[in-house]
């Protein structure tokens, strides 16, 4: 004889499956009857108080404040230009002199730098103290003509 196909771990998920099914169908009801069919205008209204707090109470007019609108800045305010030296002091870090290339440590900010041999202007070693003017590269601020204190 031929056993069953349906073995008593397929019965029980089938069981679960039809269980969750009708759980999900129960609670849509539920959702179904407790949602109020087209509430107010008054009940979907928000306020903003005087603080920026949403609130379902309307504001009181005797808080109100009166403002003009060409005291209202639309746009960011310039900043005030701060003239800069472009000439940065450091100290050579680290260079490799066959491939080119090393780092200099800035010494107000500790900032480090990219440099190539391209920017130098005299021959730099590590340790040597430099003066440098930055650059924007393509992976960063570079030190661009380099030169020994």
């Amino acid at each position: 004889m031929a056993r069953s196909q349906e073995s008593f771990g397929k019965k029980e998920k089938e069981k679960k499956r039809l269980e969750k099914r009708k759980q999900k169908e129960k609670k849509k009801l539920e959702r179904k009857e407790s949602a109020s069919k087209g509430a107010s205008l008054e009940d979907m209204l928000v306020y903003v108080d005087e603080n920026g707090h949403l609130t379902d109470t309307p504001p009181d007019p005797s808080k109100k404040v009166k403002v003009e609108a060409e005291s209202i800045e639309i746009a960011i305010p310039k900043r005030e230009h701060i003239e800069e030296d472009p000439i940065k002091k450091g100290k050579v870090a680290f260079f490799n002199d066959s491939k080119g290339y090393g780092f200099i440590n800035e010494v107000d900010t500790g900032e480090k730098y990219f440099v190539h041999v391209n920017g130098l202007i005299d021959d730099v070693v590590e340790g040597d103290k430099v003066a440098f003017e930055l650059e924007r590269g393509m992976k960063g601020m570079n030190a661009v003509r380099v030169k020994k204190i």
